[in-house]
């Protein structure tokens, strides 16, 4: 499925969810799970040509929202530095899938260091040491990966996770008055 969240922004739901976000510079947050690598591409392509697409921002390296990288031939890809820093130490346990993790061969850039305009990192530690919510303020829109859901919150018993951290990024996430919360999932 295949909807628009507000202007420039659209949602393709696959297991997970991955957002394209229609600006100036093309970005789509997470990439959705390698199971659905046929959906995914013909469900964007209707809205994104998927060879502008220029930079690719995981919420974190979990298989499922990271499995489809590899549509996106002319992209940067970034994550939280932390999530790079654990994904360095501990592939598999990064991503939760030791054949993901190996096929995961795209040099990763700290998110904090993006420039993109309309768009604010917001590091939220918590569901993994390096998870990362995007907030972008013109339409109020949070993107949340799997830090917070419409009714419920990220799982904290992976080797990186941290319920104690988990409750401090929700306490900052109370700040971004959201009109619309776009998470990693439809749960």
């Amino acid at each position: 499925m295949i909807a628009k969240v507000c202007d420039n922004v659209w949602k393709v739901r696959a297991n997970s969810n991955l957002y394209f976000l229609d600006f100036k510079e093309k970005i789509l947050i997470d990439t959705g799970q390698r199971k659905h690598h046929a959906f995914v591409e013909q469900l964007l392509s209707k809205v994104a040509d998927l060879e502008r697409i220029k930079k690719v921002v995981f919420t974190h390296l979990h298989y499922d929202h990271i499995g489809n990288f590899d549509l996106f031939k002319n992209a940067e890809f970034f994550a939280g530095k932390d999530e790079i820093d654990f994904f360095m130490k501990n592939p598999t346990g990064a991503v939760l899938d030791d054949d993901m993790a190996k096929k995961l061969n795209v040099k990763l850039k700290p998110a904090e260091e993006l420039k993109l305009g309309e768009l604010e990192i917001i590091n939220t530690p918590g569901h993994t040491s390096g998870s990362i919510c995007i907030w972008y303020e013109k339409e109020r829109v949070l993107f949340t990966g799997d830090t917070l859901f419409s009714k419920t919150i990220g799982r904290t018993d992976f080797a990186n996770s941290s319920e104690e951290a988990l409750r401090e990024s929700l306490m900052k996430l109370v700040d971004y008055n959201f009109r619309i919360l776009c998470p990693g999932h439809d749960y």
